[in-house]
């Protein structure tokens, strides 16, 4: 499916047919393409690049289609991947899946502070909740770590 570009974001790079590589929602997801260009949000004379996510209702493009500044795409990345690290070697070790006393996972140095990743202790259900999302992760590891190979792979290429 094509992705409109007579809308407020301007697609600059596209991967159309997004719906047959789309995790678990392959072949059957409403997220139809992504797109990396010219934020909607742009003034006159400021320009942001944000990603995109397009998706379609099978009559309409979806007002569900999600926009957000590059940099919090490669943010969610870190966070992703940060989580994924702590369940791997860290999590199996609390009988809770998570140290209650000190849920901070860690921080991450961005931009002269960090991003502090830890699990949400203000959510009333977290002990159930974090089960379930453990067994989730676990479910998607093969969708996972092969888009975190390629990852791996084109940043070693970029010197990274």
């Amino acid at each position: 499916m094509k992705i409109p570009t007579e809308l407020k974001h301007k697609p600059v790079i596209v991967s159309d047919n997004y719906e047959n590589i789309d995790g678990r929602y392959a072949n059957g997801s409403d997220a139809k393409g992504l797109t990396l260009g010219l934020a909607q949000w742009n003034d006159r004379g400021k320009v942001d690049i944000s990603a995109k996510v397009w998706r379609h209702t099978g009559d309409k493009w979806s007002r569900q289609s999600e926009e957000l500044p590059i940099h919090r795409v490669l943010d969610l990345a870190i966070l992703i991947c940060r989580t994924k690290q702590y369940f791997a070697d860290e999590g199996y070790r609390h009988k809770k899946l998570y140290d209650d006393q000190n849920p901070v996972l860690g921080r991450i140095p961005l931009q002269g502070d960090a991003m502090t990743v830890a699990v949400c202790v203000g959510n009333l259900k977290i002990d159930e909740d974090i089960k379930l999302f453990q067994q989730a992760l676990s479910n998607d590891d093969e969708i996972l770590s092969e888009r975190l190979r390629r990852l791996s792979a084109i940043l070693k290429e970029m010197g990274f």
